[in-house]
């Protein structure tokens, strides 16, 4: 059993996947870099101080604020999500955002077309779904290795409920 949009399907998928970005700094490790950061500056800033410069010790300030608030909006933009549920009688996209607000895209297995653009030198450079007046871009934010494999998996997936008829 499935829960798609609060009601259970009794429907067995054909294939589920959610999709999530990669970071490659973990929660952890952007704890200790922040805090060797914030040492380093403290000390730096100290040290400029005393010397009476500190408009330097104000661009010291700046900085971490400025790498902070990068590191922030990039693991918020971490948060986001994409689940693909392929069924018999269905084809779902549920869009997850970082605030928690999902949006969901739904499609008609037999008709839906799915689209993979590729470059000769990079790989994958877009995967988009489309059928009946709908689209929507899926995957944009995985890894060119993900990417292939995810296109597989739902091309094959996507192959096996047609084949079903």
């Amino acid at each position: 059993m499935t829960e798609i949009n609060g009601e259970l399907i009794n429907e067995h998928p054909v294939f589920a996947a959610e999709l999530v970005p990669h970071r490659s700094l973990g929660r952890r490790g952007w704890k200790v870099l922040m805090l060797l950061t914030g040492v380093l500056t403290v000390a730096h800033v100290a040290v400029f101080l005393m010397s009476g410069a500190w408009p330097v010790a104000l661009f010291f300030g700046i900085d971490f604020a400025l790498l902070y608030g990068a590191f922030y909006l990039n693991y918020r933009a971490g948060l986001e999500r994409e689940e693909v549920f392929v069924s018999r009688t269905r084809l779902l996209v549920r869009k997850i955002k970082p605030s928690g607000q999902a949006r969901e895209i739904g499609f008609n297995p037999f008709r839906a077309r799915f689209d993979v653009k590729r470059h000769t030198d990079i790989g994958i450079v877009s995967m988009l779904l489309s059928g009946e007046g709908r689209r929507t871009d899926i995957g944009s934010f995985l890894n060119l290795d993900d990417r292939e494999s995810f296109a597989k998996a739902l091309t094959g997936a996507l192959a096996t409920v047609k084949r079903r008829i």
